[in-house]
């Protein structure tokens, strides 16, 4: 049943973990993610959740924390923003080396420097080859229902990878949107309890985590791991199907917004979409043939499929809200135009980096994209492929 509710994007997460009651939370405050484990103690305090709070001195040993409760059998989750994430970098691997279905919320945030706590993505995108899942969220309904599904996709015996449940800062976390959440007893319906196969405090069946690989072993471990997230796209699919069957929404690995007929498109990841939305709504009405695609999970990235709904445009810009450093664009920008290259897809394509830091994304900021594409369409072809968005001169 769903219950109409107003949140933040993170009271929207905070409730979901409230329903979902994990076993054990370690965590340290960060901003914009703070007020996740905030919520969270006051659930214990209120003997709402029965779930172990451990308070640590700092996110690495957070997320160490996290592992060996994981590792050990528990239902584990925890949360944190930009420098946190990256004070996790080394524990980051091992979780996912030692295949250990753990979530984190991660609320993302620009890295320093210069110092800023806003939004942008360079915090997740930096962990993007680790071998985590990651799943980003467009609005607080999204990213209540993503951590309902998260431990549903991590926990599932053909993937057992840790997952990371990502929001936008302060744009989403802190936001306050109208939301429909289910009742407590379908969300632990369907999470149900977490019965690993293999866990440390197993007396019956001794196992080592995180053993020592030499050469003749590691490569098919990374291997493993590979064909691990590769089986996400499907295990993802299911379990959205089964969460729409009691929510009534409907998700997929993305999603194609008026692209049915589009000549221009553009490909993006988080709360800029819902302003790209308007743009094409926008633009729509004058005539044009534009469209979007926004994409939720950005590991494993569905570039096939991605590049086939494109199949048809004259040209798309491939948006990264965050600056890769390679003189080429973005991480979202090199891998999806790779992968439109690899498919042979006949349409011209650059790479916008915008609204890092925190910057303002405006629908006349899109429809200048699209004015863009237009142009180079015309033209036929551009060498400036690597552009900034609304850059102040």
């Amino acid at each position: 049943m769903n219950i109409k509710d107003r949140m933040s994007g993170n009271e929207a997460v905070a409730c979901a973990l409230r329903q979902i009651n994990p076993d054990v939370m370690p965590a340290f405050p960060i901003t914009p993610s703070t007020e996740i484990p905030q919520f969270m103690t006051t659930f214990a305090a209120n003997g709402q959740i029965d779930t172990e709070f451990i308070p640590v001195e700092s996110e690495h040993s957070s997320l160490s924390a996290a592992l060996g409760a994981e590792a050990a059998g528990a239902r584990t989750v925890t949360a944190t923003s930009s420098c946190g994430l990256a004070f996790m970098w080394e524990i980051l691997y091992v979780a996912a080396s030692d295949r250990l279905p753990l979530a984190l919320a991660c609320v993302n945030r620009a890295l320093t420097g210069p110092i800023n706590i806003n939004c942008d993505h360079a915090d997740s995108m930096g962990a993007r080859d680790s071998g985590w899942i990651q799943l980003y969220a467009e609005t607080n309904q999204e990213a209540y229902d993503n951590m309902v599904m998260a431990f549903r996709i991590a926990e599932h015996k053909d993937v057992r990878l840790p997952i990371m449940v990502c929001m936008d800062g302060f744009i989403t976390s802190h936001a306050v949107m109208n939301i429909e959440v289910l009742d407590d007893e379908s969300v632990k319906n369907f999470v149900g309890e977490y019965r690993p196969e293999d866990y440390l405090l197993n007396s019956e069946r001794p196992m080592a985590v995180g053993p020592y690989a030499v050469s003749s072993y590691y490569m098919e471990a990374k291997r493993a791991q590979a064909e691990a997230l590769r089986n996400v796209k499907r295990v993802a699919l299911e379990v959205a199907r089964e969460y729409e069957q009691i929510s009534g929404r409907h998700y997929g690995l993305y999603e194609a917004y008026r692209m049915e007929d589009a000549e221009y498109a553009v490909v993006l990841i988080g709360s800029a979409a819902g302003t790209a939305k308007d743009a094409v709504d926008k633009l729509r009405a004058e005539g044009k043939r534009v469209g979007l695609i926004k994409i939720r999970f950005f590991r494993p990235l569905p570039a096939k499929e991605i590049t086939e709904e494109l199949r048809g445009v004259k040209a798309v810009a491939v948006m990264d809200r965050c600056e890769g450093f390679s003189d080429n664009g973005g991480p979202l920008g090199a891998e999806l135009m790779s992968a439109m290259f690899t498919g042979g897809l006949d349409a011209y394509a650059v790479n916008y980096i915008y609204g890092i830091g925190g910057r303002d994304v405006k629908v006349e900021s899109i429809e200048t994209v699209f004015a863009a594409l237009e142009e180079i369409r015309a033209a036929g072809g551009t060498e400036e492929t690597y552009r900034y968005l609304d850059l102040r001169q």
